[in-house]
Parts: structure tokens; sequence; C-alpha cells
């Protein structure tokens, strides 16, 4: 078996909406299907018995090699414990070629899962040795290591379960929330709202504490100090016992607790300085070790905290009963799993031999020993949910404290005798407020019940019912996709929105272009939707990148598709029928918001109509015919349709309809250009499906205006010596047809047309083109541009050529090598009265040139 091809699926596809691995595989014809490997299957259940080769009969014919690789890339996944459930096999139309996709949650394990499965497959057909335990050991570290943390994940979980869109913006934990000027970020449990003043104040322990002391929070006594000898005067000072602990650490690293004597004291300051050259020395506060969730100005979570200890069996030993423990699947080493591992380093020995034990002492049956003096989760704490019993009082110093630092998520830790009687009465104390609090011991603590706080740092980020979408509109089609693009963008200008807008020409942001070259693809959909300035994106979505990485978006709010007819691209990337063809262009129509999303889509071409089955939202047709059979049947169930009548655009709902006539759309030529016209209906549809005013829509019509600077390369008329002048980039069938028609009612004396073709297309797709010109132009210049596209040379002129073998209104055929020449040289022969078609590739320098033409020509 050969791997012909592996692409990543970032976003909705053809296959479906999850994240997937696709995989184009080649098998021989004597390793095809499982029957033809002898002992193959036999083989496979003693590598791998989990990856339940019995394939059900109603999903496969036959059990093939390639669906062996899906189960197992699949089952190796989920082994490791990854949340994927979706896979699928498909054989395209090549002789023993499969597709095998298979849902990721992260990308890499994904990948890393598909090479294991190849692995797994050719050690069974040539019985060599497979290591499972070891790929899936490969498989969990990589897992572990990449995904969102607890924290992270549950904030995200939340999100999503809102409806509010999401993406890492880097390995880490960096996520965004929402699009273009409505999203919002977070970095672990932390908001874009903290300033780095309040992150400066919490880093400064002797700060944080002056400032709650100046707002009449209880804090224990305390003060800096400049080396050992100083630490022991100012515990002195202070009175034992007390705390040494670094200025500005985090996670209770370089604390230390309940110390009373000169070498404890000494010896903790040295540890403290590891972490920090700031040290503190505190009042030791006794009590329980408590932590306080503030989100916003309200408590939302509490939970005590217990430091790691063991219990005596009178049989196993301080350091075997630690083995006991960490032994617990609840465990794991970082922030991963609900638990920490316990580890004995210096400060847990430390702290044993103050109680006289050791890691080998054997603790008695019942006897508690407690292995250090603080309780953080990081090094192997346990919790416990007290939200329920919080006094008032001690609510309220937690969110005054998170107040005065200036900390919208906040985590307040306090030590006191009882959480439910106030601070003062018992002498306890805030000890240390945090910035980026760790969330996982109240999503899932040890005793008591999990609080949703992922969901109430969601809330306190986002309005009640605000999705944080911006309006997208995803616009496909065969032909016309860029006019469309530009003319919404246009009318959503007019309503004093800030335009993010990609297409074949680049992306564009309020108007300015921030990338060229094709930008129809999804990298550059993301990159408009990561963008805060724009509060609405307009999307070409080809079907290049559909297939390359699936969509760049989960939903849009308003999908167009403008065309189908008779395809383009065919036999590309195995999409070999019109029916194929369709079925990646309605990704965007399947990817409308559920309920809330509008699907436009042309009545007039049977492949799109069908699209409307597939729509979870509305729909609303356009046609250029008022009698087409669709836009009757939706008039008469009083649903929105757009349609012509006597040239008027005629936008019609219920007892409500808008005409808009064809004179005050320039673009259309008054009608002149037939498929200008479809292109404003679309565009009049997305305006109409926003709920805009029609006025607003009007103006964008009224106002746009289609040159080579606004609309590069899409029927850009010029006046060449009283000769018109058109530069078009058509170039499949559809195009020519579209084109023709438009041209057929340009009065001239003679027509010319100067064409050539991309050698990618297929041999018939290329002789159509000229066969369709060829009704329509008096002479035709051939050419061969830049690149054949894989095609020999002359090849695609010849094919061209052929297509005008039957023409009725040729009269003159000229090959040409390069697109200037052939330009330069139907402008030598243009005269006065007559018309000119120019079919341009290299769209940019192709302009230019012509107006370069044009300006020696005055």
């Amino acid at each position: 078996m050969k791997v012909i091809q592996i692409r990543a699926l970032r976003g909705p596809n053809l296959w479906s909406k999850h994240t997937s691995i696709e995989a184009t595989v080649v098998f021989s014809e004597n390793a095809y299907t499982i029957d033809r490997i002898p002992g193959f299957e036999t083989r496979l259940r003693e590598r791998f018995p989990e990856i339940a080769l019995l394939l059900p009969a109603d999903r496969y014919k036959i059990a093939t090699v390639a669906h062996v690789l899906e189960f197992a890339a699949l089952g190796l996944q989920v082994q490791a414990g990854c949340p994927v459930t979706f896979s699928q096999t498909t054989q395209t139309s090549e002789a023993n070629t499969f597709r095998i996709i298979v849902e990721y949650s992260e990308e890499a394990v994904g990948r890393l899962a598909f090479e294991l499965s190849l692995e797994f497959c050719h050690a069974a057909i040539e019985n060599l040795p497979f290591d499972l335990s070891k790929a899936l050991l490969r498989l969990h570290a990589l897992y572990e290591d990449i995904r969102l943390g607890p924290s992270t994940g549950a904030i995200v979980r939340s999100a999503v379960a809102r409806g509010i869109p999401y993406r890492r913006l880097t390995n880490g934990s960096l996520v965004q929330f929402g699009w273009g000027s409505k999203q919002r970020r977070i970095q672990a449990s932390e908001s874009d709202s903290i300033s780095a003043v309040a992150e400066s104040i919490v880093q400064d322990k002797e700060l944080t504490k002056a400032l709650l002391l100046a707002a009449g929070i209880p804090v224990p006594v305390g003060r800096p100090v400049i080396d050992a000898e100083d630490a022991w005067a100012a515990a002195c000072e202070i009175g034992a016992p007390v705390v040494v602990k670094p200025q500005d650490g985090n996670q209770g690293k370089g604390v230390t607790a309940n110390l009373v004597d000169h070498e404890q004291v000494k010896a903790a300051y040295v540890k403290a300085t590891e972490i920090s050259d700031n040290v503190l020395v505190e009042r030791y506060v006794t009590g329980h070790d408590y932590r306080l969730l503030v989100v916003g100005k309200k408590l939302v979570a509490a939970a005590r905290r217990d430091p790691p200890q063991v219990v005596g069996d009178g049989v196993h030993s301080i350091y075997q009963l630690v083995e006991q423990i960490n032994r617990d699947p609840l465990r794991s080493e970082g922030h991963a799993n609900l638990l920490t591992k316990i580890h004995l380093d210096e400060i847990s020995l430390t702290h044993l031999a103050s109680q006289g034990l050791a890691a080998e002492s054997i603790p008695a049956k019942g006897m508690r020993v407690v292995l250090r003096n603080n309780a953080n989760l990081s090094t192997g704490g346990t919790a416990t949910d007290v939200t329920d019993d919080v006094h008032p009082e001690i609510a309220a110093n937690a969110v005054a404290a998170a107040q005065m630092v200036g900390l919208d998520i906040c985590g307040i830790d306090l030590i006191c005798e009882s959480i439910m009687r106030p601070l003062e009465e018992q002498g306890g104390a805030i000890i240390e407020v945090n910035a980026a609090p760790g969330l996982r011991m109240h999503l899932q603590p040890l005793y008591g019940k999990g609080r949703p706080v992922g969901a109430a740092i969601i809330d306190n980020m986002f309005a009640q019912g605000d999705d944080a979408r911006i309006p997208v509109i995803a616009v496909t089609g065969t032909n016309g996709k860029t006019t469309t693009v530009r003319l919404i963008a246009n009318i959503l200008e007019n309503n004093q929105l800030r335009v993010g807008m990609t297409c074949t020409d680049g992306v564009f942001i309020n108007g300015q272009s921030i990338d060229t070259g094709d930008c129809s693809g999804p990298k550059s959909a993301r990159n408009v939707l990561f963008h805060p300035d724009v509060d609405a994106a307009v999307l070409e979505t080809a079907r290049g990148g559909m297939l390359r990485e699936g969509l760049g978006f989960d939903y849009c709010q308003v999908a167009v598709v403008t065309n189908i007819g008779r395809g383009d691209h065919l036999g590309l990337a195995n999409i070999n029928t019109i029916d194929e063809l369709a079925a990646v262009k309605r990704l965007v129509v399947e990817n409308v918001l559920p309920e809330k999303g509008i699907a436009v889509l042309n009545a007039d071409d049977p492949h799109i109509v069908k699209m409307a089955a597939h729509c979870p939202g509305t729909v609303m047709f356009f046609s250029r015919d008022s009698h087409n059979p669709v836009i009757l049947s939706q008039r008469a169930q009083r649903k929105r349709v757009i349609y012509l009548e006597d040239h008027f655009i005629v936008a019609s709902e219920a007892e409500v309809e808008q005409k808009i006539p064809l004179s005050e759309i320039p673009l259309t030529k008054n009608g002149l250009i037939s498929f200008q016209v479809e292109n404003a209906m679309a565009a009049i549809a997305v305006g109409w499906a926003l709920g805009l005013e029609w006025a607003v829509i009007r103006a964008g019509l009224t106002d746009f205006i289609s040159d080579t600077q606004t609309a590069p390369g899409r029927f850009n008329l010029f006046n060449y010596r009283n000769a018109t002048l058109i530069a078009d980039y058509g170039h499949n069938p559809d195009a020519m047809e579209a084109l023709a028609s438009a041209i057929d009612s340009i009065p001239a004396k003679r027509r010319m047309v100067v064409i050539s073709a991309a050698g990618d297309r297929r041999d018939e797709d290329i002789r159509l083109q000229t066969q369709i010109l060829g009704e329509v132009f008096d002479e035709v210049v051939l050419y061969q541009d830049k690149c054949q596209r894989g095609r020999d040379d002359g090849e695609v002129l010849g094919l061209l050529r052929a297509g005008l073998e039957n023409a009725k209104r040729v009269r003159k055929v000229s090959e040409i090598h390069g697109e200037f020449k052939a330009i330069d040289t139907a402008l030598t022969n243009l005269q006065a009265g007559e018309l000119c078609l120019i079919l341009v590739d290299q769209v940019e320098q192709a302009l230019g040139h012509i107006h370069e033409r044009i300006a020696d020509a005055c």
C-alpha cells in the first residue's frame, strides 16, 4: 500500500462537521481485501484485540485493508483517551484507491494515529511485531501534552454550549472566542480584560497585602526580608509560627509554613530564594486552606484544600503508600487530570522529619501522615467543595480583594478555622490573590459537587444571548463569486460596517488590501475572522479550499450559491461529475446557522435547487424568470423570493414588495449583462437576509463601480480608439456562454476575441469554450499562456482550434505564443465601431498592459 496524500480537514468538510485526517491510499491488487491475505485477520486480532474487525454488514460490502486502517486510526485514538467517534472509508474512481477519513480532536495526534495504523497494518501483513502498548503510550503522551488543560477546556466547553465559536491561537492555552470585532481572548483562565498593572500588583505579594489592608480586608502581618538572618529577625518580631514565601511566586512554590525555630526559618529562606530574590516573612495563620473563585463581581465557587497525606496500614512504608495513591487513574503529572501525583521531594521529606518520620517509616494502622504544609493541588493536595457554606462577609471580602487589585477572574487564598464565620471573628486572613487561577478543584472536587465555573467566566465575558458572532456571508458557485462578494461588501459598507472580504483578488479589511493573490480558501477566511476591526465578513469560498481543508468557519449566517451549470475543474481532486461538484459547493448551505441562517440559491440551476433540502436554516431563491416554478411555488407559500420582471429586480414576501430598476444598478448596464443581473439579485438577497434597510441596499447597488480597481478581470469595459474593449477572466464554458450572451446584445461592426485556456481542464471543456464563442465572434486570436499546467507545447491551442471547426460565424483564426503579444495583435487590428473581448490569464499584468496601450492611443 502507498499513501498518496494526507491532509487535515480543519473545518466542516465534504464528509462531516468533524475535524478529520483525510488520507488517500493506493493498494496493490493482491493486497486489496482482507480475505486475499492469508492469516491477516488473526494477526490483526493478536496485535490489537480492540480493533473490532467485525465490520457492520450494512456499512461495507467488503472489508478491505483500507477499512482496517480506518478502524485502527480511530481505535488507537480512542484507546489513548481522545474523544473521537467518526470515521469513513470510500473508494475513489481510480483502481484500488481509497480515501480514509478519521476524526481527530488534536491534529498532531490524528496524524500520529494514522502513521501508527500504517505500521500496524504493515506488521499484520508481513507478520512483524507491533508494540501496541508503546504506540498507545506515544499517543497518550502527545495528547496530554498538547490538549487544552482542564481550566481552559472548561471555559471552551462552556462557550461551545452557548454557540460561541472558538479557535486556539497557539499550541498552548491562548484561545479566541467569537469573531472579528466581537472577539475576546483568554490565556488559561485569564481574560483579555486584565491589565498588565493588575498582573504586576498580584505578583507582588507585599503590595497586594498593603492594598487589601487599605480596604479593610484581613491579611497576615509580615514584611519583606533581605537575608536569612533578617528573616529570623522578622519571625521574632511577628512571633512564631511564621510563613516564609517568595514575594512573587505562584502555585505554592517556595512556600514553607508553620516555622518556629531559627534553623527552619533559615532553610525556608534559602528555599524561597530559589523562586525569587524577594522574600516575605508573615504570621502563620492557623486553620484550613481555602480557595475562593471570584468572577466579575461574584463569588462563584469555593473549595477547601487539604495537603497530600497518607493513612498508615501498619505494613507499608510512607514511600509505598504514596506509590499506591499515585496509581489512582485520577492522578497524573501536571494538571491534566482531577488530581496530581504526589512527590516525596525535599519539602515533603523535611516536613516528615519535623514529625520524626522518614520515607521509609511504616506508620501505624489508621495513622494520618501529612506530607507537606501547603495544600496546593499542584503538589498532590485534594479539594472539597464548600461553595454553599461561605459566609456572606467572607464572600464580600473576596470580591473586594479582586476589585482592589483589578482582576475580573481571581483566585483568593485564605486560611481560617471555618468558612462559615467572618474572618475577623476567628483570626483568619486572606494570604494570597492569584491571576489565572486553576479551575479543576471547582470543576471536579474530590468531595462535593462540581461548579460551572467555565460557564461563569463565559457569562462574564459575553452578555446573555450574545454568541460573539459577526455576520458571515459565504459565497460559492462556478462563476460570479468575486463580483458578488465585492457587491455584497459594498452594500454592507454603505451600512457603516467595517467589512472583511476574501476573494480571488486578495484579502481586504475595511477597503484596504492586506494580502494579494487567490485568497478564496479557509486560511484567508480565518485571517479575516481573527481581525479585530471586522464587523462583517464576506468570504469567497472556492471548491479547492473546501476539498483541501474544509471551511474556515463553523457556521455562516448567509450562504450564497451563484450557479453550478456545467461546472469547472472537473476531473481534478476526484471530482468528476456535476453531482460531485454540487456536493462540494453544498457545504456552505449545509453549514448555515441552524434556524437563524439563510441560504440564497439560484432557482434557475436545478443542481442548486436540490441544495435547499440540506439547509438547516431557511432558503431564499432568486431567478431571472418570474415564472420559474420554484419562484411561483415559494410565492404561493408567501416566502421570500427575488426575481426579474420588466427591467426591475423584485423582492417579494407575502404582501411586501420592493422593486429596484436595473437602470439604478450600473453593474448590469441597464440589464444588458444578464450574469451581472444574477449577481445583483444574489447581493440584494443577502442584504435582505441581514435585515438591512432598503435604502442602504439600493445605495450599495447604485454606487458600486465595476472597473479594474474594484473588480479586476470582471467584464471591465474600455474605449479603445472608439472601439469597445472588454477584459474578462472567464475560463470555463458557462462563463463563455454568459459572456457570449452579454456581448450579443452589444452592437458592433465586427467582433474579435482573444482566448487561451487552462491546461488542467478536461479536453471537452477546453473545446467547448471556443465552440460557444465561435457562434458570436468573427475573428479569434488563440494564444498559449505562460503556464500549460501539465500539457505539452501546443496541445491547448490544438483543443481550442478543434472547438472552432464547425463555427458558423468565425472567419479568421490566429495563433500567438504569449498573452501580451496576442493582446497587441488584436488591438493593432481593432477599428472604430468594433468590439474585442480579451480573456486574460495574468489578470493584473494583462490589465496593466491594456491600460498602457489605451494611454498610448490617446
